[in-house]
């Protein structure tokens, strides 16, 4: 499968996106690495630059989208997020205002950038705050085709991008992309796994090993983590009685405490989550990371077999 980082398709989106819709986009001096630069290279008079001063970024971004114009904005996930915090919480999402917070670098995936950049508790942080809507895309495919939805929604969203070349899981010809809706895309009797972001491509190496040693499992990709698919992790979960879930983030308060906490009301079901265990990333390259973490489809393969 060929392997694209999820930033490439998310500037990729702007520029062609440009050509159809009037919106804003502003980055905090990363455009280069977030990509918004291919927008900023066509359509010069809609981009701006607010270099490092991501809180400022995101009141003015609120300030411009009070006139009826969508605004992304975008720099590392550790920034946008982690330093903005207040502003994505009081200036954007209290007044329900159309910003999407679009952040590249997300997860342990930033590789030698270390500890400090690699923000594995977005995701958690974010799903708590009301009117905002947290996605996290699986491929290029996907965070392409959400892009245009993201645009159209009337509201606020943000989009968990990575800087990581991942294997491309879906077909752009056919792929379709609706909010709040999980993605099937095999089923199995044994297990299920539900998979956010660059995991997708893990689980789905799991399930083929798994399948070789006679255990059949269902993968579901969780791109949207609120509002999370309540229908389809209860149909699974009770389908298969045996539930991991998979994330490059902290399994503190990211999809696995999601379908947990979704399981728990609605279908109790035994679940093992496969995910940063509450701890920081280190500085080495991506590919090390992962492996280091047990963010990988072995780590998957260890958690289904240990309920069977």
């Amino acid at each position: 499968m060929e392997k694209i980082a999820t930033r490439m398709a998310y500037g990729q989106a702007l520029q062609d996106l440009g050509e159809k819709y009037d919106f804003i986009v502003m980055d905090a001096d990363l455009s280069g690495s977030t990509q918004t630069a291919m927008f900023a290279k066509k359509f010069p008079e809609r981009f701006f630059n607010c270099g490092i001063a991501e809180q400022n970024m995101l009141s003015v971004a609120a300030g411009i989208a009070t006139t009826g114009k969508p605004v992304f904005v975008s720099s590392f996930a550790m920034f946008a997020v982690g330093r903005a915090y207040e502003q994505i919480r009081n200036s954007v999402c209290y007044p329900r205002l159309n910003v999407k917070i679009c952040a590249s670098h997300a997860g342990v995936t930033v590789g030698e950038d270390g500890a400090t950049h690699q923000y594995c508790e977005d995701l958690g942080v974010l799903r708590t705050i009301p009117n905002l809507m947290v996605i996290s895309p699986a491929d290029a495919v996907e965070a392409y085709a959400c892009i245009e939805e993201v645009l159209k929604y009337d509201g606020p969203v943000y989009v968990r991008l990575g800087r990581y070349a991942v294997p491309t899981v879906f077909d752009k010809e056919t792929y379709k992309f609706q909010f709040g809706k999980a993605v099937p895309i095999c089923e199995g009797d044994d297990a299920v796994v539900f998979a956010t972001g660059i995991m997708l491509a893990a689980a789905l190496e799991a399930k083929d090993i798994l399948a070789a040693e006679g255990i059949n499992i269902s993968v579901v990709n969780v791109h949207t983590i609120k509002p999370i698919d309540k229908e389809v992790v209860v149909k699974y979960a009770t389908k298969t009685g045996r539930v991991v879930t998979a994330e490059e983030h902290t399994i503190v308060g990211g999809l696995g405490s999601a379908v947990a906490e979704v399981l728990s009301e609605n279908a109790p079901t035994k679940m093992k989550r496969v995910g940063m265990n509450d701890r920081f990333g280190t500085s080495a390259p991506a590919g090390v990371l992962l492996e280091k973490y047990n963010l990988n489809a072995a780590a998957i393969v260890k958690a289904v077999k240990e309920f069977m």
